[in-house]
């Protein structure tokens, strides 16, 4: 369950695996089980699909949002506020810290090392095995070992989000299961959850025990319009 996971997670993954999308579907599910629930935006490398865009219904959930310190809407410079470091400090939070994608994304998180308990932390690589760059268990392997070296920090679970959006069928889901299963059989990194866009797959959860991981149901928050095929 997400109230088993460590108090901070960081989540990393790939150029368009889906990662903002699980953190906010994630941080949406943490914040009716924890007393006090925040997620940080720090992707200052794609200027699409960011977790602030979402921040008024997360605010109005009882979510804090943390991102850029200019809040011009029609501003899209990397100035990350100082607030972001608060809720690595004080523990009465559970947080959420949305990266950008690749080593890209991992670098910010240099500045932030002195703030994060490794041992209190959460740094889940979501894997969308449809996407250039993580199609077999040894380019999932080859992407995890960079993020790491990048982030100093280790992935500690791996998330199945393979998809092809509106194209999407639980036999994709099915095939990204056993090859990110190859993965973490080779490098001993459990499969975390099993993530799965239940607005259009919603035989998904009758079929979850085929899956390894815990079954996460998803909905869409990010632009589904936008992404009309």
């Amino acid at each position: 369950m997400i109230t088993d996971d460590r108090r901070v997670r960081i989540i990393t993954g790939q150029f368009g695996s889906g990662k903002t999308e699980f953190a906010v579907n994630y941080v949406r599910k943490m914040a009716g089980l924890v007393k006090k629930a925040a997620i940080a935006d720090l992707d200052i490398v794609n200027p699409y699909f960011r977790s602030r865009e979402k921040a008024d219904i997360l605010q109005k959930e009882g979510i804090e949002v943390i991102s850029s310190s200019i809040t011009t809407d029609n501003s899209d410079m990397p100035a990350l506020s100082q607030k972001i470091t608060v809720p690595f400090i004080d523990k009465t939070y559970d947080y959420v810290v949305d990266l950008g994608g690749g080593e890209d994304g991992t670098n910010v998180l240099g500045r932030l090392l002195k703030y994060i308990d490794k041992e209190e932390t959460d740094f889940l690589m979501v894997v969308n095995v449809f996407r250039p760059g993580t199609q077999t268990a040894e380019e999932i392997l080859k992407e995890k070992e960079l993020l790491e070296r990048t982030s100093s920090l280790k992935v500690t679970g791996f998330v199945n989000n393979s998809n092809l959006i509106h194209e999407t069928t639980f036999d994709h889901v099915l095939y990204g299961n056993e090859v990110i299963k190859k993965a973490s059989g080779m490098c001993g990194v459990p499969i975390r959850y099993a993530a799965c866009m239940c607005d259009e797959l919603d035989e998904a959860e009758a079929k979850a025990s085929l899956l390894e991981g815990e079954f996460f149901a998803m909905h869409y928050n990010m632009r589904r319009k936008w992404m009309q095929i």
